[in-house]
């Protein structure tokens, strides 16, 4: 077992830590997964009135952000006519704002214009029975990509051009970590653990004085696990070997298939998400080129026929303790 902790710890989470604070778990249903989470908190905290806030919070973010709802804001907007502006909603307006410029530095690896891509593989709400041809690939291609869209952020406003579908899968359920995480800590819980879909957001300490410890998805027997201390961190994981080859190339519209899984830690869930997604789409060469230019704590496993190569990004390098440390 390897560890990384991070660089600093933040001298404001111990005004708030509390050593005799228990921990408490919730878990609910959302986005086509589960959320969970644990938290310090005193005995008599209202656990009923903190789920309430956590669904509603969550259901607000489906209602402007679901692909897999006709009537969310996102649906509306990719059933427009071609030529039409739509005013976004703030939440939906901070994602397209992240989205788009992560497409723009990821040289398009990120993409969240690929919805009508993302239907003909049947990875959307769109069931399908086979797999595309190249007619249908270069239709959607066609329909498809992040320059066909004319965004003005100072009024936060989206033009549809006609025909494109957008898909935030890749970012939204990051900033929906970073929203529960916001919520919490508005309501006073400052050490908490969030997690939605393997998903994660560490607030401050455990009231035991450890950080909120979690493993990183290691699918090969080759690679030595890796644990990560998410104190004011967050990790997003993309790859193929929980749900298949899902991750699709929106330059080429075909499915990845050397990314087994690449790791993000980042302050913000969000871009951690999306990070994951556009890296997992380059190849072992270009991906390290751009998770160092971005100075981003990746680890990545490429495939290479029956070979996974591990990746530790120079960030996340500089994490890691000495392996010869034992730690309790």
């Amino acid at each position: 077992m390897r560890f990384a902790v991070p660089l600093e710890i933040d001298p404001t989470c111990f005004a708030t830590w509390r050593q005799d604070n228990p921990v408490a778990s919730m878990d609910g249903e959302t986005m086509g997964t589960s959320w969970r989470l644990k938290l310090s908190a005193p005995a008599d905290f209202d656990r009923r009135a903190l789920k309430a806030a956590i669904e509603a919070r969550l259901e607000a973010i489906l209602a402007q952000m679901s692909h897999w709802r006709e009537d969310s804001a996102l649906g509306r907007f990719n059933r427009a006519p071609g030529g039409t502006w739509h005013a976004l909603p703030a939440d939906f307006a901070l994602v397209m704002d992240a989205a788009l410029d992560i497409a723009e530095r990821s040289a398009g690896t990120f993409d969240p214009a690929i919805g009508a891509l993302v239907d003909i593989w049947g990875h959307g709400p769109v069931q399908t029975t086979r797999p595309p041809d190249w007619a249908e690939i270069e239709q959607a291609l066609g329909v498809s990509g992040f320059t066909r869209l004319a965004y003005d952020r100072e009024a936060r406003r989206l033009r549809q051009p006609g025909g494109l579908r957008l898909d935030l899968s890749g970012i939204a359920k990051g900033f929906a970590v970073d929203a529960l995480a916001g919520l919490l800590h508005d309501r006073g819980f400052h050490h908490a653990l969030v997690e939605i879909g393997g998903e994660l957001a560490g607030l401050g300490l455990r009231p035991d004085g450890n950080p909120w410890w979690v493993d990183l998805e290691t699918p090969a027997n080759t690679v030595t696990p890796l644990r990560v201390a998410l104190h004011q961190l967050t990790v997003a994981t993309s790859g193929d070997y929980v749900r298949g080859r899902h991750t699709i190339d929106p330059r080429s519209g075909q499915p990845v298939e050397h990314a087994m899984a690449v790791t993000v830690i980042h302050p913000s869930a969000m871009l951690a998400d999306a990070w994951a997604t556009a890296l997992s789409v380059h190849t072992q060469g270009s991906l390290q080129a751009l998770a160092t230019r971005e100075k981003l704590a990746v680890r990545a496993l490429i495939r290479s026929g029956e070979t996974i190569t591990e990746w530790i990004s120079p960030v996340l390098h500089s994490m890691l303790e000495p392996e010869d440390e034992p730690r309790a």
